[in-house]
Formats: structure tokens, sequence, C-alpha cells
């Protein structure tokens, strides 16, 4: 035992004096690798008696695991240490308060279909969708929209291509969200109370038309429904999507798929190039809508003398012009939402029937 002092001594003040880890390790390789002095001493065992062998092979167990853990407190003490530095020379105020990261925000079309929706789900009225490539018969024939009808000219629609032989009927981008009201019958018959928002294709580009842009139409059937109840539906809804009790004006239209039909005026006043909705002597139109036609009905599969319902329909993209005072429908695609903030554009408002616009 007394014979290992002076080893136990060397090796402690090599480790010690040891600076890196680099420098660590070339120590333990010395002292406890395959070929360092401890590991040799080891091997030496074999040749000593019994009683040596004892009482050396203790001597030397306690060394190595001594020599062992001061190379571990040595290695972590200078760890530390490098630590220590780091941190000293990546010094970082925590209080200072965070970069601010910018956060996206809902498109004003997203959110008015939002609006319009809650407004219409207070009412009663479901959300029905349907596919944008209709069938030509979906699109315009189920709609008693006649054969020599201009929206079925090529310079108005898209109709998809064909390649020669293909004998299938004509697809094209839906023109209107229509189609979904005879899907709407067929797959839930009468009475009915839907709703049909998405987007629809006309071949049309200028300050207020693009060529894809959003529609959302309303259908309700039942016995006894009339004009009166489609009249208050719509007074109902301008008022609480506008915040303001807004008045509606009917003027008989035509169009193929209502009998009788109507356009609808809001209420509103122009003071200095700003349009005020829900006051004044003004009126703007803003929507079509009527008695839906028989020949609609039959097409659904609903039995026009015992059924009948009203329909209605209007531009999404429109009406969020109107309310946040966007003056080039062109501004929803071309643009960022910075630019749409200086038109008043605020995320988050949702407006319903019982409590107008909650801001």
């Amino acid at each position: 035992m007394d014979d290992l002092t002076p080893l136990r001594q060397q090796w402690l003040d090599r480790i010690k004096s040891a600076a890196d880890p680099a420098a660590i390790e070339d120590v333990r390789l010395a002292a406890l690798g395959k070929k360092g002095e401890i590991s040799l001493k080891m091997r030496e065992l074999g040749r000593m008696t019994p009683e040596e062998r004892q009482t050396t092979g203790r001597a030397l167990n306690e060394l190595r695991d001594e020599i062992d853990s001061a190379l571990r407190a040595r290695k972590a003490s200078l760890d530390d240490a490098a630590l220590e530095a780091r941190l000293a020379g990546e010094w970082l105020d925590v209080t200072l308060p965070g970069r601010p990261r910018p956060q996206g925000t809902i498109h004003p079309v997203s959110q008015v279909m939002d609006e319009v929706t809650a407004i219409f789900a207070d009412m009663g009225f479901a959300v029905a969708e349907g596919p944008q490539v209709e069938t030509d018969w979906y699109n315009f024939d189920a709609l008693n929209i006649a054969p020599e009808h201009p929206a079925r000219q090529e310079h108005d629609t898209f109709f998809m291509h064909r390649a020669p032989g293909d004998n299938r009927p004509p697809h094209v981008l839906r023109t209107h969200t229509s189609p979904v009201q005879i899907r709407a019958m067929q797959d839930q018959g009468a009475p009915i109370r839907i709703i049909a928002p998405g987007r629809v294709y006309r071949m049309d580009m200028d300050q207020t038309h693009t060529p894809m842009f959003h529609q959302i139409e309303g259908l309700a059937i039942d016995r006894d429904i009339s004009m009166a109840q489609l009249k208050w539906v719509l007074e109902e809804f301008f008022s609480a999507y506008f915040g303001t009790r807004v008045k509606t004006r009917f003027r008989a239209s035509h169009f193929p798929f209502t009998e009788p039909s109507a356009e609808v005026d809001i209420q509103c006043s122009w003071e200095g190039g700003t349009l005020k909705v829900g006051e004044g002597d003004g009126w703007l139109e803003v929507l079509g809508s009527g008695m839906v036609h028989p020949h609609v009905l039959r097409s659904g599969g609903i039995d026009p003398d015992h059924w009948q319902g009203f329909a209605f329909g209007m531009g999404i993209d429109r009406i969020a012009m109107l309310k946040y005072g966007i003056p080039d429908l062109r501004a929803f695609f071309e643009s960022d939402l910075r630019w749409l903030r200086h038109f008043g554009f605020a995320p988050g408002d949702v407006p319903s029937v019982a409590g107008g616009l909650n801001r």
C-alpha cells in the first residue's frame, strides 16, 4: 500500500494540471488505458503469492477507482468552466421584450363567407355544397336555362375540353351555385332550407368582375312559403350583416329559374362619395330572387303541386366590397391585407341576427 503512495500522488497531480478535455483523455489513457501504468501493475498480480495478491490487488483497485473519480471530477470542472465562459460571451438580457412575429389573418372573402353563413344559420338555414365542375344538365337544363340562353355560349362560360370522339355530356366550371340547390333537393327532398356558398366561374374581367368569384344562394321550400317571407329573410340578413336596420325594395325582373322574379335593392345614401347603407333616399341593387320555378322543383324531384319555395343569390365579393368600402373587386386577389385594412377590414367581426354586428 505504501509503495503506491508516490504513484497515487503522481497521477493526481497530472490530473489537476490537465487544462482541457484532450489533456484529461491523455492522462486517462496513460493511467487506466489498456497499456496504462496502473493497468500494467494489475497484470503483475498473477505472479504474486495469494497473500500479496490480496493486499496489493485491493490497493490497486482502490487506486484505480480514485484516479477514475478524479478524472471525472476534473472533466466536469472543465466543462462547467467552458459553459461559464460561453455564457459570459453570449450574454442575453431575457428581460427584453420578444421580437414580434407577423401573424396571418383571415382573407376578407373568407371572413364575409363565415359572417353570412352565421347569420343564415341563426335563421335555420343549413350549408350545402357541390362540385365546382358541373354537368351541363345541372348547371343549365335543370335550372330552366334554355339552350339559346347567352350563358350557354362559350364567350360567357368555361366549358371543359373534350377530345375528338369523346361523347360524354358537356361539363362546365359552374357559373353559379344554383346546381347545389338541385342536388340538395334530390338528396333531401322537401321541406328544405339551405344556403349554398362557394366559388363560381364566368369569362369576365373588369373593376367589378373577375373570372373566379364567390356566390351564396339560398333556397327554402315548404307548403305555404311566400314572397313576404323572402322579403323578411333578406331584410333580417342585411340588417345583421351591415349592423343597422336596412330596408329592401323589390323590382320585377326575369330569371329562368324563378317565377315571379325580383331584383332586390337595399336602402342607401351617397354622401361625399361614400356609400352608407340603411339610410337616405337612394337604392342599390344587390341580388336577384324569386319563387322557385315549377320546372326547377321537378328537376329536384319535388312536386310543384304540393310544394313551393323561394330562392335568392348574391355575390359574396360584392357585399364584402360594400361593407368594407373596397372600390375594386380585383383588390381581393391582387393585393395584400395591409392595403385591405386601409379600407376598414378588421378580422373577427362576426354578425348575427340576434345581436347585429359583434365587434
